[in-house]
Parts: structure tokens; C-alpha cells; sequence
């Protein structure tokens, strides 16, 4: 017989992608090794990562163990939020009613756009000079 596992999730959100774990406890949620307020530093982002499991009502009773890589902190954020949404449909698709409306399933499709020739940068350009 096969071990149980724990649902997963996997989140982007610009460059960065988050590998989340769902687990049953007390609502303690780690990413990269550290308490997610000691990660994030900003209580925006916290309260950010927690919104699939408040809408869901399983803030209290689920541990979230999460790895993130690639880009800065509020894309790895919006990374572990998103990995967090899917592993709930992951654990019960019943929650896809409550998070699908919410946005939360949704990858973000905004990423920085490339540099064109040109350009100083994406899309600023050479700066004018009159004479």
C-alpha cells in the first residue's frame, strides 16, 4: 500500500515559482525554511499568502510548507498564494467554487517585457536632445 500524500500545488507569478504543501495542523505556514512573516517581512504579502485558506475557512486546521525560487519576494508571494489555491482543489475539489471566482486559480499573466533594440529598456527610449 502506497503512502498517503499530501496534497500539492505548484504557483507562478512573474519569475518566481512555489512547490506547496498542505498538511493538517495549526496554521503555522513556512516558506523556505522560515515563518512566513519572517520571510516576507511585509504584512501585506502575509496576508496575501493567507487568503486562499481564509476564503476556504481552513486557516486554523492546515500547515502549509512551501519552497520558492525565481524573482523577488512579492512575486514568490503571489507564487506561494496561487500554489496554495491549487493544492486546495487538490485536496478537495469543492473548493474550486470558493477560489475559482475569487481569481486565485488564475496564473497572472503580467511578466516584464523584453528589452527592444533600440530602446534604453523595454519601452523607454533614447533620451531627446534638441540640439
Amino acid at each position: 500500500m502506497a503512502a498517503p500524500t499530501r496534497p500539492y500545488g505548484t504557483g507562478k507569478r512573474k519569475d518566481a515559482l512555489a512547490r506547496v504543501w498542505l498538511q493538517p495542523g495549526t496554521g503555522k505556514i513556512v516558506i523556505n525554511g522560515k515563518d512566513a512573516a519572517e520571510y516576507l517581512h511585509r504584512t501585506k504579502l502575509v496576508n496575501m499568502v493567507e487568503e486562499p485558506l481564509l476564503i476556504t475557512e481552513t486557516r486554523e486546521t492546515l500547515d502549509v510548507v512551501a519552497d520558492a525560487s525565481g524573482g523577488g519576494i512579492a512575486g514568490q508571494a503571489g507564487a506561494v498564494r496561487h500554489g496554495i489555491a491549487k493544492a486546495l482543489v487538490d485536496m478537495d475539489v469543492e473548493y474550486r467554487g470558493k477560489l475559482g471566482p475569487s481569481g486565485l486559480l488564475t496564473r497572472d499573466p503580467r511578466v516584464k517585457e523584453r528589452k527592444h533594440a533600440g530602446r534604453r529598456r523595454a519601452r523607454r527610449g533614447k533620451q531627446f536632445s534638441k540640439r
